[in-house]
């Protein structure tokens, strides 16, 4: 039989749904003769023949749109009335439903392609990793690529185009920040940092660091303010050490350590894990000085967001359904983390997991706080970076609005439960305004 698929059926009593026609399809199928298997195939009317491997209703997935012959070759005593209208059951509603797909799927709106820069595989960027691979990106229309590269690729990436949003330290943020005020910090998930200071086995504490040499990515960057804030509260001076940048991003500055490049650095999980086990000493963890910030930001351009408004909101929604994963669902935050950090072993990443889950690190309502924003302007030791950014007038790119209507609209409450409502207001007081 020679004809069009549109052609095929014209008149069907009911709209189908594809679930319940796959069933009827494989219901209705003629049973497979003992003696001899399908031989169903199908000329596609160019000299080229194909063979269908099961039924003709999955023969015909493939042949929407075109002119075909079809023919069933099936033993002659197999071939009898009921086999020939079984048959063309399986034709007509394999034929309709792959039609209604394919009119669903061209109906469907269009992802939006968004890339997001994260500058380091630790756990400060587990609510991207979730939001992507749970599919919250997907679920608010976007299209998301999560591209690595170290400060300051990221803010590169953004002046250029080549980046939508850049989730890093709120420090280096602010810093980029305050040299142009064409970008904007919408959103902050960490306020917590999950660091230790760590050193050679002959150094004591963190007042024998004076004259050592300590391991950096750069100059100025988040590791090297918390190392600074960190060595004042021992009496000493950003002066009184040799910084050695290594350019990289945590397991670079390990590396420094272990090979004896550096007798100290500032260490996130798991990477601190290995260094301990190979006996090296724990002088400070971050988590123990509260008065620390260790913030993390979303930093968009103010263009990008001009030309779509509700991007924020969409970003930001992702990656709270992402951090609502992470507090309920352990197994896949470890094992999302693993494929964005191929060194990492599943029991450390185990232990980095409870290290951000039992104080609750990630902020379920990601205001930008003016604690964390006072915090970055205070600790600065460089006099020419902390002059600018006490002189910059911060209200000019942090912009709390988005997380606000979130608020508003009640999307808190839907996703975390009322509960969260507590949260709500005792983070919009400290938001920064």
């Amino acid at each position: 039989m020679k004809f069009r698929i549109w052609d095929v059926f014209p008149r069907v009593g009911r709209t189908p749904s594809s679930a319940r026609d796959a069933a009827v399809l494989m219901k209705n199928a003629p049973p497979k003769p003992a003696s001899s298997p399908w031989q169903n195939s199908f000329g596609l009317g160019n000299g080229r023949s194909e063979t269908c491997p099961t039924t003709a209703g999955q023969c015909f997935a493939a042949l929407w749109g075109r002119s075909v012959t079809c023919r069933l070759l099936l033993p002659r005593a197999a071939r009898g009335p009921a086999a020939v209208q079984g048959e063309r059951r399986i034709l007509r509603m394999g034929v309709l439903s792959f039609l209604l797909a394919a009119v669903f799927a061209a109906n469907a709106p269009a992802q939006q392609k968004i890339t997001i820069n994260y500058p380091n595989r630790s756990g400060s960027n587990w609510p991207l990793f979730l939001a992507k691979d749970g599919g919250y990106y997907q679920k608010y229309g976007l299209d998301v690529t999560l591209t690595f590269g170290v400060m300051p690729a990221g803010v590169a990436m953004l002046m250029s185009g080549e980046a939508q949003m850049v989730n890093s330290s709120l420090e280096q943020l602010m810093q980029a920040a305050s040299k142009d005020g064409s970008m904007a910090l919408v959103g902050s998930s960490l306020n917590r940092g999950v660091f230790a200071l760590m050193a050679a086995k002959n150094i004591a504490s963190i007042k024998d660091l004076k004259g050592k040499r300590i391991a950096i990515g750069q100059l100025g960057d988040a590791p090297y303010g918390y190392l600074v804030a960190l060595l004042s509260k021992s009496g000493l001076s950003a002066r009184d050490v040799t910084w050695i940048p290594v350019g990289t991003d945590v397991n670079g500055r390990a590396a420094a350590l272990i090979s004896g490049r550096a007798e100290a650095t500032l260490l996130t999980a798991p990477a601190y894990f290995k260094v301990e086990e190979q006996g090296f000493k724990t002088l400070a963890l971050l988590a123990d000085h509260p008065e620390i910030f260790a913030s993390t930001a979303y930093l968009m351009k103010k263009s990008v967001i001009a030309a779509d408004p509700k991007l924020p909101e969409k970003l930001i929604e992702a990656q709270a359904e992402g951090i609502k994963r992470f507090y309920e669902d352990k197994a896949f935050a470890v094992q999302t983390f693993l494929q964005y950090d191929k060194t990492a072993q599943a029991d450390e990443v185990a232990r980095v997991y409870d290290l951000y889950a039992k104080p609750q690190a990630f902020e379920r309502v990601p205001f930008v706080l003016a604690p964390a924003v006072k915090s970055v302007v205070d600790q600065q030791s460089d006099p020419q970076i902390a002059a600018q950014m006490k002189a910059y007038d911060f209200h000019k790119v942090v912009d709390n609005s988005y997380v606000e209507r979130l608020v508003k609209d009640g999307f808190f409450e839907k996703t975390f439960g009322a509960a969260i409502k507590a949260e709500e207001d005792r983070k919009a007081k400290a938001a920064f305004r």
